[in-house]
């Protein structure tokens, strides 16, 4: 992304955090950042600002190669007229600026338009420009409410448990950044620049754990009722051990029989029906007892390594203090030096991209994507206004479960032909079903605009076959054990020898250049290890970690490698060369937690568990309301927030933040969720209701925008599913094509390579290829 530049207008603001962290990314793939700081500072924002001996580590991580542009403190240098003139005027100008929704509201855009027709105004607020909730104010813990979150985190019974801070601003960070980086790309090769309005709370729906979206394996063969109350997370128990705790994520049947083994076999564990996850969730009170005994007096780290040798799934539940001393994450370069000024150095995360071997984000020479020896002439991508971004891009994606759907889901929404190429013989964990269906909806979700080869890569002809496909292929996804591509002979180096444009990204649970490079790498197994479940907890000594129904990090992990890849897009319009992106999913968990890394490397202890108590709040909660199981969480965050609470739910603000809650509490039980939100929101106090997974499709404000459309699959009828156009301004309308059956596109694909239909008949009968029959006509 040499050449680019983007400036942040948004550090005064209530989305400070989202657009410090997007421009960050946006550096660490090479462009350049200008950030304005007015000398004021800025509010509480969604989250509050986390400082540690005056530093506020939150903007430290998020300044790492930015620079600061410095106007007077008079009020006509802070216009933001002025400032936008200033960063347009700066070392060849801008191709974006961020701003918040005040600043743009404060702005002549006509005027801004035309003195600048080419620039990309990326407008970012808690919840969209208009809407009926365009005006109300949030914080993080109020848009967990709002978007499904919080309804699914916690003890079936109990409060619902808010989820950990910052991973949702660093969700929405993402996915200001995809945006961006999509409008940019179509500005410069369509002169035609346009205005993003890009909303927090629906960057939040759509990719933390989306209401509909890809599930994960353990999810996608589920049926029945949708339910209320928290679901149980006992699919990912966690055992006290000799010095800490340790999570199982028995998944298959072969890893329960190797657990089985591990027990000793015994009598009353012999039952067929714990092959299953549902089998053993029902025979937790006789399981959980075996396991905890066989944990209880041994070591996390021996623990896992003989589990490991077993074909074992299972991780300690390490602190983020672990993390700063665990030896797989320094050998992989995820933890750099944070400078704090005055000579003071704190340790935080890295980057979580590394391209052609080199992590981007890790101090000073590791900032943007390298870039390589020019090769005429670059294949270009679309000019063509009336084009989608990616028309013509061509795709192959070996990727599996939700990270492997997500990555070629976001390109293939963009126009981009994704192939989707698997195997009979290692079907994709994600088409499993619960009754033998033909298609579940994660995958209807996940795979949309996508067609399918069936191939056998195991076999020399199938390889050879998929190397002749990826000479005329732009991009190559995948999410297997590192190693597993080279070992097949497709991997970028072996690609890029005839195609040296190709694209090849591989993704893991861990890093390759770590010792954990080949561990089992459930997504519940990442959280445990890099910090995230502890931290999901009611307390910092409680065992459980409420985590365990989330498949956080797949999907803002794969956004983050769908960002990658189309920054390398753009340096190969360049150079004419691809490259090899490595996007390891405890490297992006790690990244979220960046600030918390660093207090908790300059501060030891400073990082714990806290549960619902928000850090930073001068009074609230997630409090019960009129109903069963509903409830409101409420933050106020500042004396005025806090006065005007005490004020509606009768109290003095000075009598003390116990008493205020307490009046919170018998005043919130007396009215509905939406009620209660309504009427603090009016008095300016963030406020918001629980809303369930269903209730998003109808949300008044997700409506308005357009967040979601229809999906129409014939084999398994209408679903809502995200209209990733929702931000743009100037965007063709875009597919959404039914997700394929195995080998559906097989023919198709082949012939259009140049295989003759005789060639094809010979693949089919040897079993190099296999097809299958079109979505809804049976197989």
């Amino acid at each position: 992304m040499d050449g680019f530049a983007v400036g942040d207008l948004a550090a005064g603001g209530d989305v400070a955090e989202v657009a410090a962290t997007a421009t960050r990314l946006l550096g660490d793939l090479g462009a350049r950042v200008l950030r304005h700081a007015p000398g004021a500072g800025r509010g509480p924002g969604l989250v509050p600002p986390l400082t540690v001996d005056g530093v506020d580590l939150g903007r430290a991580v998020a300044d790492v190669g930015a620079e600061p542009v410095a106007l007077s403190d008079s009020p006509g240098d802070q216009d933001p007229h002025a400032v936008l003139a200033a960063l347009a005027g700066t070392g060849g100008g801008v191709d974006a600026v961020v701003v918040d929704l005040a600043t743009y509201r404060a702005l002549d855009v006509p005027a801004v338009r035309a003195a600048h027709p080419h620039l990309v105004l990326a407008v970012v607020s808690p919840f969209g420009s208009t809407g009926p909730r365009a005006d109300w104010v949030a914080s993080e813990r109020t848009l967990y409410a709002l978007d499904g979150s919080l309804s699914r985190s916690g003890r079936p019974g109990a409060v619902p448990l808010l989820p950990p801070e910052g991973i949702g601003t660093f969700t929405a960070a993402v996915h200001l950044a995809w945006t961006v980086l999509v409008a940019v790309g179509r500005a410069r090769r369509t002169g035609r620049g346009q205005v993003l309005d890009v909303s927090v709370h629906e960057a939040m729906s759509v990719g933390l754990d989306p209401a509909f979206g890809t599930q994960g394996s353990a999810a996608a063969g589920r049926s029945g009722p949708f339910r209320r109350d928290r679901p149980p997370a006992d699919s990912y128990p966690v055992f006290a051990c000799a010095d800490g705790h340790v999570r199982l994520c028995l998944l298959a049947k072969r890893q329960w029989r190797a657990m089985l083994a591990w027990l000793g076999s015994p009598a009353e564990l012999a039952d067929p029906a714990l092959d299953t996850i549902a089998g053993r969730a029902r025979a937790a009170d006789v399981l959980h007892p075996r396991l905890a005994a066989l944990f209880a007096d041994r070591d996390g780290a021996d623990l896992v390594a003989e589990a490991a040798s077993r074909g074992i799934p299972l991780a300690q539940v390490l602190t983020v203090a672990d993390v700063l001393h665990t030896p797989h994450f320094a050998q992989a370069g995820s933890l750099v030096d944070l400078p704090l000024g005055g000579g003071r150095v704190a340790r935080t995360a890295a980057g979580p991209v590394v391209v052609d071997g080199v992590r981007l984000g890790a101090g000073p020479g590791a900032r943007g994507v390298p870039a390589p020896r020019h090769v005429p002439p670059p294949r270009r991508l679309a000019a063509d206004p009336a084009d989608l971004p990616l028309a013509g891009v061509r795709v192959l994606d070996l990727g599996v479960i939700v990270f492997g759907a997500e990555v070629g889901r976001a390109l293939g929404d963009l126009g981009a032909d994704v192939v989707k190429v698997e195997s009979l013989d290692f079907p994709d964990g994600l088409r499993q079903t619960f009754r033998g269906e033909a298609m579940n909806a994660s995958f209807a979700w996940g795979q949309r605009n996508k067609r399918s080869l069936g191939l056998d890569l195991r076999s020399s002809e199938g390889a050879a076959l998929f190397r002749e496909l990826a000479r005329d292929a732009d991009v190559v996804l995948s999410n297997f054990k590192p190693g597993t591509l080279a070992s097949l002979g497709i991997d970028h180096a072996a690609l890029a020898a005839a195609n040296p444009g190709i694209v090849v990204v591989e993704s893991a649970a861990f890093s390759s250049g770590g010792e954990w490079a080949r561990r089992l790498g459930y997504g519940p197994l990442v959280r445990a290890a890099c910090g995230i479940s502890g931290l999901w907890r009611y307390d910092a000594d409680a065992v459980d970690c409420w985590d365990g129904v989330t498949v956080h990090p797949d999907h803002v992990a794969a956004k983050v490698a769908a960002l990658a890849v189309l920054a390398l897009l753009e340096r190969r319009e360049r150079t004419g060369r691809g490259g090899a992106i490595e996007v390891a999913q405890s490297d992006v968990v790690l990244a979220q937690l960046a600030p918390w890394i660093a207090a908790e490397s300059a501060r030891p202890g400073t990082l714990r568990a806290r549960g619902n108590a928000g850090r930073g709040l001068l009074a609230g909660d997630v409090v019960a309301c009129l109903g069963d199981d509903e409830w409101v969480v409420v933050d106020a965050r500042t004396p005025a927030e806090l006065a005007a609470l005490a004020q509606v739910v009768g109290t003095d603000a000075g009598a003390g933040r116990a008493v205020v809650e307490e009046a919170l509490h018998a005043w919130a039980a007396a009215r509905t969720p939406l009620e209660a939100a309504t009427v603090l929101q009016a008095e300016g106090v963030p406020t918001a209701p629980l809303l369930r997974l269903p209730e998003l499709k109808d949300d008044p404000q997700l409506v308005h925008r357009g967040t979601y459309r229809a999906l129409r699959h014939p084999l398994v009828g209408d679903l809502p599913t995200e209209d990733a156009s929702a931000a743009f301004e100037d965007l063709p309308p875009l597919p959404v094509a039914p997700a394929p059956l195995v080998g559906e596109h097989t023919r198709a694909v082949l012939e259009a390579h140049g295989t003759t239909p005789e060639e094809v008949e010979r693949l089919l009968a040897t079993g190099v290829v296999h097809e299958g029959a079109p979505a809804g006509v049976p197989a």
